[in-house]
């Protein structure tokens, strides 16, 4: 009773690595990527105005889901970017068009969440 059968076992390691994975892979992004620093100063400074201008129950949900979007989309540009490092060392064109489109993603999240932000915070301003 007192033991784990090898195959749950083994799940829960499988789990753990994976989740050991993906902790490194967000921390070397951290640590390595400029812009992910960027939203990550904004993000804290976002939750700190949130707490001073008491955000609704609703307001807090539209703000987390804006950052954890914005983190898992600059997460994602990081990977591209790295893929694309990885196959090709040239000025491809293709290459330079993948990087592009995902740099464009984060740029149009992060415009939207500008806004949405803007829209949420500003009636608390007056």
């Amino acid at each position: 009773m007192g033991f784990q059968d090898p195959p749950k076992q083994k799940e829960w390691q499988r789990l753990r690595k994976s989740f050991a994975n993906a902790f490194n892979g967000i921390f070397l992004t951290f640590i390595s990527e400029r812009n992910f620093q960027i939203h990550t100063g904004a993000a804290i400074l976002v939750i700190f105005c949130g707490f001073i201008f008491r955000l609704t129950a609703l307001e807090w949900v539209v703000i987390l889901i804006l950052i954890g979007g914005m983190f898992a989309l600059e997460l994602i540009n990081t990977a591209i970017e790295h893929a694309v490092d990885l196959i090709t060392n040239e000025n491809h064109p293709l290459a330079k068009a993948a990087k592009d489109a995902a740099a464009g993603a984060v740029c149009v999240f992060a415009a939207i969440s500008c806004m949405i932000g803007l829209i949420i915070f500003i009636p608390k301003l007056f």
